[in-house]
């Protein structure tokens, strides 16, 4: 419990900071990392816990506008191993809010079902 409730404490970082570039050139660089051409599919990633002893979870906000839900999803349904958490209010920066970063941290750490309401 102290473990999270220190890292729940983490400062959020400054706007100004998140955008030290320019909202622009944040986003700009966000489009091309998700456009251009991978180096290898995603949905071919082996699962890393062959004795699945242990899942991979992303978490990712409803409102986000940088990643589609719906990929999320999909990725979540063909890699069974990968586990995906929607977040109903949250965006994209959804880590900086310290209540939704809490939430998280106990489900990851003390295997509390997340309740965003």
């Amino acid at each position: 419990m102290v473990i999270i409730k220190e890292l729940s404490q983490v400062p959020v970082p400054d706007e100004d900071k998140i955008l030290q570039q320019g909202a622009y050139e944040s986003l700009h660089r966000d489009l091309v990392v998700l456009f251009r051409s991978w180096e290898f599919d995603p949905l071919e990633l082996r699962n890393p816990y062959s004795d699945n002893s242990a899942s991979v979870h992303l978490w990712i906000g409803r409102e986000d506008g940088i990643v589609a839900v719906e990929m999320l999803r999909h990725v979540a349904k063909r890699l069974p191993w990968i586990k995906c958490h929607e977040v109903p209010n949250g965006g994209h920066l959804l880590i900086h809010d310290e209540k939704l970063c809490q939430i998280i941290l106990r489900s990851l750490l003390l295997g509390e079902n997340p309740c965003f309401e």
